[in-house]
């Protein structure tokens, strides 16, 4: 039987459940930091991408009707991010409508759920069962800890190239911008909620697996991105040469 650990062991155990699954490792991610994905490419990751990141104050909603009352810094945190995802400034999902229309696809094509592929479609629906299922804390681990939280390094290494090799305008790539800054934060913040209240062994035996299975369904979901609509254009050998 595990034993609880302090936070200082706890916070290192979540972060190597998720080292060695991030989404960078990910073929299409490699491309896309190389600069060897078209716009066409990029406009399918945004028709995947809304659905996923899209519901996201959806997944936050369910988590925090079913979150206690005396957990109120996480609640607190929930209802922010919900606010800054959709009513705080630029609408998010707007932002990444704007950058798929700088690639080259419409907003009804975005906006249209038969555009997601099938691998798209079972991260959305493990969102929503984690957010629906979970004990809250549990559900914090997989949806902020497990996901939200990798965004900046993913970002960071895509943004400069979006400017440098594809010419968008700093506009078009807000959408990027903003989540390595806001990202950081919430991941952070995250972090701190599944620290304070995963108090028993059990609960963080199951954080620890959740992140680790939210950061294998990010990478899934980003590798399927590669075999659905790059590598017929850039096999895998010509990708593995330019990395």
């Amino acid at each position: 039987m595990p034993e609880l650990m302090n936070r200082d062991d706890f916070r290192t155990a979540l972060e190597k459940a998720i080292q060695g699954k991030s989404a960078n490792k990910a073929p299409f991610s490699v491309a896309w930091a190389s600069g060897q994905l078209s716009r066409a490419h990029l406009a399918r990751w945004a028709e995947n991408h809304y659905h996923y990141v899209g519901p996201f104050a959806d997944y936050l909603g369910y988590l925090y009707a079913r979150t206690p009352d005396k957990y109120t810094e996480a609640k607190d945190f929930l209802l922010q991010n919900m606010y800054e995802e959709e009513i705080g400034g630029d609408r998010h999902t707007d932002l990444l409508i704007r950058f798929a229309e700088a690639c080259g696809t419409t907003r009804e094509r975005v906006i249209d759920p038969d555009n997601m592929s099938p691998t798209t479609r079972g991260l959305q629906s493990w969102c929503y069962a984690v957010a629906m299922r979970e004990d809250p804390v549990v559900a914090v681990a997989g949806l902020v800890v497990g996901l939200e939280s990798q965004v900046p390094s993913i970002y960071r290494r895509q943004t400069p190239t979006l400017r440098n090799k594809y010419g968008f305008t700093d506009e078009e790539v807000e959408f990027f911008d903003l989540h390595i800054v806001s990202d950081e934060i919430h991941g952070e913040r995250g972090y701190q909620i599944v620290l304070a209240h995963a108090d028993t062994p059990e609960l963080q035996q199951r954080c620890l697996k959740i992140c680790e299975i939210g950061a294998q369904m990010r990478l899934l979901y980003t590798t399927a991105l590669y075999h659905d609509y790059v590598a017929k254009d850039l096999p895998m050998t010509e990708l593995a040469m330019a990395a």
